[in-house]
């Protein structure tokens, strides 16, 4: 009976949302370079921060984080980990950098930081799904063991 269902499940496997977490990856590791490519930017963010010591110290690790964990959420590689990275980042990118301005047209970085910090969310409980390495890292160790 259970692999009926599993059967079943695979059949029946709502692709949107293995897509979903690919465009998350990509869209992640997009910011990353991003972020790294605007120095301008960072380093007045560093310059108006009053923890400059260790305000290169938090963009260096943030370039890092959303650079490795991009492609590891697209490619489903230990995605909840990968995930579970990144919501620290995005609660600090809603809260300290987006929602002092309010809910605006113009405000559009708060829109964009709350739906990824949701699908973060989502997929660290979700995981990886079945379009992943995950998954086939999983079938293949079974294969051996067995």
């Amino acid at each position: 009976m259970t692999r009926n269902i599993d059967r079943w499940a695979v059949k029946h496997h709502p692709y949107v949302l293995e897509y979903l977490r690919i465009a998350l990856g990509i869209f992640i590791f997009i910011k990353g370079v991003m972020f790294i490519s605007d120095y301008r930017s960072l380093q007045h963010m560093i310059e108006i921060s009053h923890f400059q010591g260790y305000a290169m110290g938090i963009a260096h690790l943030v370039a890092f984080a959303h650079l490795a964990g991009g492609p590891m959420i697209a490619l489903g590689l230990k995605t909840r980990f990968a995930c579970l990275l990144q919501i620290p980042i995005l609660i600090g990118a809603v809260l300290f950098t987006s929602f002092g301005k309010g809910i605006y047209a113009e405000n559009y970085y708060l829109v964009e930081a709350s739906i990824t910090l949701m699908l973060l969310i989502f997929y660290a409980f979700y995981g990886s799904g079945y379009i992943s390495l995950d998954r086939k890292l999983r079938d293949n160790t079974k294969d051996i063991l067995y």
